[in-house]
């Protein structure tokens, strides 16, 4: 049975600041997405082998197995990254209601991914972009989360937001698209969390690349499904979010 998408709104890659100012997303397609980040398309696709060993997430709440990941952490101040020691991801119950107010110790990024100058540029431009928007002070640091999922449908179903539609409480958020595989669904849907236009569109080319300002948007992904019933799927992303205030739980645990 056929099933129904909507095209990606793309952007231009020199417009994207202006773009999020404006509307509080943007879209780049997978060309412009490398040429924003200023590396080769290629060397961004020799990254997806990664997602295929990523082990099970052991915190969700639904009892599902249907998710894979794997966290790091990083801050980034003019221009540096640094990697920092291992950390807990915590999110208050305001922006996760399913999975705030816990540490969740997911498993640490390769150090072999983490050293790909491909990787480093990546982290540099987002936290560039997100301090020229959000930061009051460029000099600061900024304080990066990367999360490398897949969602795969072994069960029947995968839920790529089982928390529903969501702000990250953060400032920005980009979601890249690695890669999907035999599956339906996974349609991203963008909200402006105070007023009422909405968008809704499938990314469907390995890393093309969604940026949110994380306080106008609410976003979330529509569950995935296999394609027959013969068929593994799996829908393989790259979530980072920024922010200029320290990672949450430094100093938000006391408020879930």
């Amino acid at each position: 049975m056929a099933y129904v998408t909507f095209p990606p709104p793309y952007h231009s890659p020199n417009r994207v600041a202006e773009q999020l100012r404006d509307h509080g997303y943007a879209v780049l397609q997978p060309q412009d997405v490398a040429a924003w980040l200023g590396c080769e398309l290629g060397a961004l696709l020799a990254l997806n082998p990664d997602w295929e060993t990523l082990p099970p997430d052991e915190f969700l709440k639904d009892g599902g197995r249907y998710r894979f990941r794997r966290h790091a952490s990083f801050t980034v101040t003019e221009g540096a990254v640094v990697q920092v020691p291992h950390r807990a991801h915590w999110q208050p119950v305001k922006y996760n209601a399913l999975h705030g107010g816990m540490e969740r110790w997911f498993a640490p990024m390769l150090e072999s991914t983490c050293a790909q100058a491909v990787w480093v540029q990546l982290i540099a431009k987002l936290a560039q972009l997100s301090q020229q928007l959000f930061a009051p002070d460029a000099h600061a640091p900024c304080y990066v989360e990367a999360h490398q999922f897949r969602i795969d449908t072994a069960s029947g179903i995968g839920r790529p937001t089982p928390e529903g539609a969501h702000r990250d409480g953060v400032d920005l958020v980009a979601v890249f698209l690695v890669g999907r595989q035999d599956i339906k669904g996974g349609e991203t849907r963008v909200f402006e969390a105070t007023g009422p236009s909405g968008l809704r569109f499938t990314l469907t080319e390995p890393w093309s690349l969604m940026l949110l300002d994380d306080a106008r948007m609410i976003h979330e992904s529509t569950p995935i499904q296999p394609l027959s019933d013969s068929e593994r799927g799996a829908r393989d992303t790259l979530v980072v979010t920024c922010r200029a205030h320290g990672f949450q739980g430094d100093a938000d645990k006391k408020v879930v």
